[in-house]
């Protein structure tokens, strides 16, 4: 039976164990949290005492981390240990920050793959992940049928940081989509229309997108706890993207739009709440009471 280690066992890490169990694939996981290593062994995984250890003997290490600090902490950890698998570096980071990670795994004589994913902490526990790979080809190759069992597609990008590149396109367009979605919503409501009938209709038309799908329920209940994308996480995210086309001279003026909404959002106190609670606010601003 193949075994897999995780190291950050959240909203993402947490459902993709689930996953890989649930198809007879061995999980050793580590997280600092120790309700999420309890959740873990729950769920029939091995819970590890350090990153190191959930290497031990395995072929793949996922990584899903929530910052560069994290990333920095668990490369120590896995370069100290006797194990040499895999490891798939699934957060969305600075490409910076993943490269340095990369080196100093390279001495130690580990290959590290860059694979951030698309998809929310909802479409993880229904597998409906598509993983953005890039690196060295022969590794990917080695480790790309272990994605399928908590993904259903991944694509192989070519040279290291690639995978970055691409999600951080992806991440943008989510950005907009996302609050694009709450001001239709809020448009609606305002309007005198029922809610659900508004996620039904415009889901079946062509002004849909897969934010709207996956967001606009939540919006519709008025409910964004447990949050699939925390706003204080994506937050992370928009500078990492923000910073990344800066460097490039490129001008994203739909995406810096939506940034004060989520400034504003996590300012209001929704940081811990799913980042469709960005229709709470615009509700709030538009004199919405339900």
């Amino acid at each position: 039976m193949a075994t897999v280690g995780i190291v950050g066992l959240g909203i993402m890490g947490g459902a993709m164990a689930k996953s890989l169990l649930a198809d007879g694939i061995a999980v050793r996981g580590y997280d600092v949290d120790a309700a999420r290593m309890k959740e873990l062994a729950a769920a029939g995984g091995t819970p590890a005492p350090s990153a190191a250890d959930a290497a031990a003997g395995v072929e793949l290490v996922l990584t899903s981390l929530p910052s560069a600090g994290a990333l920095d902490v668990t490369v120590a950890s896995l370069a100290g240990a006797p194990h040499r698998p895999v490891v798939a570096e699934l957060s969305t980071l600075p490409i910076p920050v993943k490269e340095r990670a990369r080196d100093r795994l390279a001495l130690a004589g580990i290959t590290l793959l860059d694979c951030p994913l698309s998809g929310t902490g909802a479409q993880a526990a229904t597998r409906d992940l598509v993983v953005y790979a890039s690196g060295e080809r022969a590794a990917y190759d080695r480790v790309a049928p272990l994605f399928a069992h908590f993904a259903r597609a991944s694509h192989y990008l070519g040279a290291f940081g690639n995978g970055s590149r691409m999600k951080f396109v992806a991440n943008l367009l989510v950005a907009v989509h996302n609050v694009a979605s709450a001001e239709a919503m809020v448009l609606g409501i305002k309007a005198g229309l029922d809610p659900d009938t508004i996620v039904k209709v415009i889901g079946s038309g062509a002004g849909t997108s897969k934010v709207f799908e996956l967001r606009a329920p939540l919006m519709a209940k008025n409910s964004y706890r447990p949050a699939t994308m925390k706003i204080d996480i994506w937050q992370k995210d928009m500078s990492v993207i923000a910073e990344f086309a800066k460097a490039l001279g490129v001008e994203t003026p739909t995406f810096s739009a939506t940034a004060p909404i989520y400034d504003a959002a996590q300012a209001d106190g929704m940081g811990p709440d799913d980042t469709a609670a960005v229709c709470a606010l615009l509700e709030k601003r538009s004199g919405v009471k339900r």
